[in-house]
């Protein structure tokens, strides 16, 4: 029986879920239609442009809320190190510990990239450059502030796969941890160099 979703934001998460688990190729109308429990009526009023609408409308999603829990405090707190302190626990909960697919990461994977090349191009260009005004107090250059902002995004990415594929929470959870554990130790090594 379809459930009833009064509005478009309300089938974004439903829609979100049914992609990561099938990939935006894997997921036919009829699938999403069955996984998010909305009849095809309901999703072609929602969504008249599609399944690609569908997708867009979820990246869009995905986008404001790493903007909001993510991308702005890293860009404009007045304590970096609080903010990408609270950008790991942020990524460790949306992610679910590495139980959650990365969606925009799996698109950027998929014979589909191109068709979103935009979105996903901009979420990582965004997180990346929002990442390095964050380290750039701890590092000596931009340069270098940004080659580690790369790593850890990298490292990020990396563990949500190995921990998916492994199903194994812990394997993230400690990736994660030994990432903070670098970053901080760079941030430490960086300051003492600036006090001699």
């Amino acid at each position: 029986m379809a459930r009833t979703v009064a509005e478009k934001a309300d089938s974004l998460p439903l829609l979100a879920e049914v992609f990561r688990e099938h990939g935006y190729e894997g997921a036919s109308l009829s699938l999403i239609s069955q996984a998010s429990g909305l009849g095809k009526g309901s999703l072609y009023h929602f969504f008249p442009g599609g399944k690609e609408e569908m997708m867009a409308s979820v990246l869009a999603s995905i986008d404001h809320w790493f903007e909001e829990e993510i991308f702005h405090p890293l860009q404009s707190s007045a304590s970096p190190a609080t903010a990408i302190e609270a950008m790991f626990e942020n990524v460790r909960i949306y992610f679910a510990s590495g139980q959650r697919v990365c969606l925009v990461g799996l698109l950027g994977l998929s014979d589909s990239r191109d068709r979103f090349s935009t979105a996903i191009r901009a979420y990582f260009a965004r997180w990346v450059e929002t990442l390095t005004v964050a380290l750039r107090p701890g590092c000596q250059t931009d340069q270098a502030a940004q080659e580690q902002a790369e790593q850890i995004v990298a490292g990020i990415q990396g563990a949500i796969v190995l921990a998916r594929a492994l199903g194994s929470p812990d394997v993230f959870d400690r990736i994660l941890d030994e990432i903070k554990s670098r970053q901080h130790a760079k941030s430490r090594e960086y300051s003492l160099a600036t006090l001699r």
